[in-house]
């Protein structure tokens, strides 16, 4: 990457820093502060002489100061509320739908987090149901601590008079490692939005030759949920892991060995993969939410080993009936989100902004063919689990496969013949 800082590096015949502002630019952002502290010089004179609309202004930090306490100094010069971008991420965002999500949060900050393909060497953020971060994993983690396969991908919405507090702390600060955890440990919200969408950092040679042939290939175009997305919604129970009763804890969770790597081939063909799972265990008070989260990180952390992931995961927590010890009173109810109504799929559907006529649901279920049938997508019916003759509502799949894998082989050949 030479001498010249990283915001300037060339990225397919552009400096990284021009096809950040343009991006912003695009998304109707009108001015952007630029922080530096090394080599402003080469930063000032390629804004100078840059083809922008944005505004732009340069500020030197003057010593390193850390991304939190560089921000955390200029808090007078920025609105009430920013946008904090890095200097080495190459991304394609939908910033209305992010700062839709933030504004209707309430939240002091939204953290953008996706998951990735190595989260078992990554830090990791935990979100509880309402999308609040409840906690900061940095790597390396203990052993079976099993947590979602979130990862901040360093792009934030920040109300400004949230940070006011903390402009006397010593620099330097980071934010993901010192201000966010420090935030949420004083009792300020923060909350994650989670999001497939493309962000990469560029700070190694081999990242930048990655993300050069993403672009090359559209993959960087087309990740935007402003672009219509196509997915497969596939259900849980009896479809990627064996179904032994309700699974009310991570160690009594088993993974079919085959879905790790067709959900590999999903992720390599850019279908947004969607777990879509009813868990009465909540309802009926056999396991927590904070349950579900370790056993749907075990779940993330099986798949990795295929370097696989989920792109989001919805979960209906409701059940209809009452009468089991322990109960959760507030969750024992009629919902449309609970299959075979279609509620989980089009919450995502609006959710990732997904088109239904190019997009598939697995499942094992009747329940889960009626979801489908609802909300306008084919469906596949798989063998295992329940296979189908569960017998409790009259619906039924598009086709069938033996498995997950064989479903998955069928998505990706219906796409090559039509």
């Amino acid at each position: 990457m030479g001498d010249l800082p990283k915001p300037l590096v060339d990225v397919d015949g552009q400096p990284l820093l021009k096809r950040q502002l343009r991006k912003l630019e695009e998304a109707g952002f009108d001015e952007a502060v630029v922080l530096v502290n090394h080599q402003a010089s080469f930063i000032r004179d390629f804004l100078s002489s840059a083809d922008l609309t944005i505004s732009t202004r340069v500020i030197d930090d003057g010593e390193p100061r850390g991304t939190a306490g560089a921000v955390l100094a200029i808090l007078d010069a920025l609105e009430p509320r920013f946008l904090v971008v890095y200097g080495d991420t190459l991304f394609n965002v939908d910033f209305d739908r992010f700062e839709r999500f933030h504004r209707n949060s309430s939240a002091a900050a939204s953290l953008l987090l996706h998951p990735n393909d190595h989260p078992e060497d990554s830090d990791l953020v935990e979100l509880d149901e309402a999308r609040r971060i409840v906690g900061f994993h940095p790597y390396p983690h203990p052993k079976d601590s099993w947590l979602p396969n979130l990862v901040n991908a360093a792009l934030y919405f920040v109300e400004n008079k949230a940070l006011r507090p903390y402009c006397g702390l010593a620099s330097p600060q980071d934010f993901a490692k010192d201000l966010f955890p420090r935030m949420v440990a004083d009792g300020q919200t923060l909350a994650g939005y989670s999001s497939s969408e493309y962000i990469k950092d560029l700070g190694t040679p081999v990242r930048l030759d990655k993300a050069t042939l993403a672009l090359r290939q559209g993959v960087v175009d087309r990740a935007s949920y402003s672009v219509a997305q196509r997915a497969v919604f596939i259900d849980r129970d009896g479809t990627v892991n064996r179904e032994n009763g309700f699974i009310r804890r991570a160690e009594d969770l088993e993974v079919f060995p085959f879905v790790g790597p067709a959900l590999k081939r999903l992720n390599d063909r850019e279908y947004r993969a969607v777990l879509v799972t009813n868990q009465p265990v909540i309802a009926r008070g056999e396991a927590s939410m904070a349950d579900l989260r370790r056993i749907h990180g075990r779940l993330d952390a099986e798949v990795a080993f295929s370097k696989a992931y989920f792109d989001a995961q919805y979960i209906c927590p409701h059940h209809p009936d009452a009468g089991y010890p322990g109960e959760v009173a507030k969750l024992k109810v009629k919902c449309d989100c609970r299959k075979p109504r279609p509620g989980l799929v089009l919450q995502a559907m609006a959710d990732m902004n997904i088109d239904p006529s190019r997009s598939w649901l697995v499942g094992d279920s009747t329940a889960d063919f009626g979801a489908a049938a609802a909300a306008g997508v084919r469906s596949i019916g798989v063998k295992t689990g329940q296979g189908g003759q569960d017998g409790k509502y009259p619906f039924g799949p598009s086709m069938w496969a033996s498995d997950f894998s064989a479903a998955v082989e069928l998505i990706l050949r219906e796409e090559e013949i039509g």
